[in-house]
């Protein structure tokens, strides 16, 4: 698949250089991690420890739930630490939300967010797209869309949702960006997705997806910038590139295997929610279906 980008930043699938990119003065990001704050069992002050190791910084994205940066600034406030969350739509997509400081995201989750979460926390919130987008325009924050053409079979990606018509195409215009290399997508789909950044002339993040240690850095988005706000400010000029691998099959399926034991305790809840989303979609493509009859 060919990528025009002549209005995009440098998109690279191989593994980072974490020396190269300290010699050349520039900061390294994943800017989607998942810790043991939702889905995660990895610990944050672990998370932080190779951090620092590899010479990276880290966004702690955890679903609809922000706790997870808090902890990293008390333990070590020396990490460039993006202060981040991944909020679940009602309607399918998650939402990625940078913010410039950690007081406007918490402002924004308490006020927001978190009486919206259900009784399966980590899955999908009482909020749908539009609405965490409207929210976002309220605060100093980047709105991006998390693996815009995932996850297999559930509609959890932007681009996946309008392309089924279960969203309107002009949303994508309320959106800062895409993440077009999710560590959790195949190459075809990461590709498709820098194909729709370019076309909408959008900001490109990069992160892992990652819920375990192992994953860490596997993917960053790297720019010259020394604190959150350089950062920030670096994607939404685009001003940035890309650099990662996606995670193997194998990969996958480990850290499938891994997180599941989270969602044990809101296995009947969770299969509401998973109900709930899908009979409408079902209910769409069934009609859709017989109107191609006609």
């Amino acid at each position: 698949m060919k990528i025009d980008l002549s209005y995009s930043p440098e998109v690279v699938f191989r593994p980072p250089e974490y020396a190269r990119l300290k010699k050349n003065g520039m900061v390294g990001v994943d800017m989607h991690y998942h810790t043991n704050h939702s889905d995660s069992h990895t610990r944050v002050r672990d998370a932080l420890k190779l951090a620092k190791f590899k010479g990276i910084g880290l966004s702690i994205t955890d679903h609809n739930q922000i706790s997870g940066f808090f902890e990293a600034k008390r333990i070590d406030d020396s990490v460039l630490c993006i202060p981040g969350t991944e909020v679940s739509a009602w309607d399918g997509p998650h939402i990625l939300l940078y913010f410039f400081s950690g007081g406007d995201m918490e402002e924004c989750y308490k006020k927001e967010i978190e009486n919206k979460k259900s009784s399966s926390p980590y899955l999908a919130t009482k909020l749908g797209t539009e609405d965490i987008v409207e929210i976002a325009q309220d605060y100093n924050c980047l709105t991006i869309a998390a693996h815009p053409f995932g996850y297999l079979l559930f509609n959890k990606g932007l681009g996946k949702c309008i392309e089924r018509e279960y969203l309107h195409p002009k949303i994508i215009s309320d959106f800062s960006g895409l993440e077009v290399i999710c560590g959790g997508m195949t190459r075809k789909l990461n590709l498709k997705a820098a194909g729709l950044a370019c076309k909408n002339k959008l900001c490109m993040t990069g992160g892992t997806d990652g819920h375990l240690l192992r994953d860490l850095g596997n993917v960053l988005t790297c720019s010259y910038a020394e604190d959150t706000e350089d950062f920030l400010e670096e994607l939404i000029h685009r001003r940035n590139y890309i650099v990662g691998q996606e995670k193997s099959l194998i990969e996958k399926g480990v850290m499938a295997t891994a997180i599941m034991p989270k969602y044990f305790r809101y296995t009947a809840p969770s299969l509401r929610i998973h109900y709930s989303q899908n009979a409408p979609r079902l209910k769409h493509f069934g009609e859709k279906y017989l109107s191609r009859k006609k």
